[in-house]
């Protein structure tokens, strides 16, 4: 694992702050198959619970949050104090074989082994059962957002989804994909929050940092984004899933 995936726990009040929460329907569409009278879901990658307290909300779940930055899961619990939290990767994941319903993973799969972990996470989920996979991603469609994204620089994630690279293997069947479109108010302490938690920029030099948040101030003073206002950030919502074979 690169030190670009795990250093986000140096910045996690920024990730807290910057990352969006997952929409309902996205997540609900994800485990529309998990059956059971409590799913028992394994959030892998699960950071500081973004996608953990959108699985929670479905209701008649229990989830337990995986992450290889303890860090992360530290500030998951501020949150989410019942989840427990475990420090393992989808790769070698800390749980017995065949203990979960579905396995999920936001923002997460671009940094793993799609071969080892497919294979690792087969392992854990039941015959049946679901690998759910989410980003939010902004939508450069949007003039000022691609201009943003070209001061913050791009993500694996968005050259994966954009390449249509997200890939699953064996014991997993072939990948359902939908997406969803939305949009998000953001002040400018927030749109520097998202940027600060992008792994890109928290491993920058300082150099590199300061360049990165002078052109985004520029643009929010071109863009008349001063404080107490709001941007629309538009958003696309990307989600995959797959079955395990029996």
């Amino acid at each position: 694992m690169t030190a670009r995936a795990t250093s986000f726990g140096s910045e996690t009040s920024s990730y807290e702050q910057g990352r969006p929460e997952y929409p309902a329907a996205a997540v609900a569409w994800m485990l529309e198959g998990v059956a059971g009278d409590t799913r028992s879901i394994v959030d892998i990658g699960a950071g500081t619970g973004k996608l953990t307290r959108g699985v929670l909300a479905l209701g008649d779940t229990s989830v337990t949050a995986v992450d290889p930055d303890a860090q992360m899961l530290a500030a998951l619990h501020t949150s989410a104090p019942d989840v427990p939290g475990l420090v393992g990767t989808a790769e070698e994941l800390p749980l017995a074989d065949g203990v979960a319903d579905a396995a999920v993973l936001g923002q997460a799969w671009h940094w793993v082994d799609p071969v080892a972990a497919s294979r690792e996470i087969g392992r854990v989920v039941r015959p049946g059962g679901v690998l759910g996979l989410i980003w939010n991603v902004r939508d450069e469609r949007t003039d000022w957002v691609r201009r943003l994204s070209g001061i913050m620089m791009g993500s694996p994630a968005e050259q994966m989804i954009a390449e249509d690279g997200v890939a699953v293997f064996e014991p997993f069947g072939p990948l359902e994909e939908r997406r969803w479109e939305w949009s998000r108010p953001m002040t400018r302490a927030e749109l520097h929050a998202m940027a600060r938690s992008r792994s890109y920029i928290i491993t920058a030099p300082d150099e590199e940092k300061a360049r990165i948040e002078r052109g985004m101030d520029a643009l929010f003073d071109e863009l008349g984004l001063v404080e107490g206002s709001t941007l629309a950030m538009p958003y696309l919502t990307v989600a995959y899933r797959a079955i395990r074979a029996s």
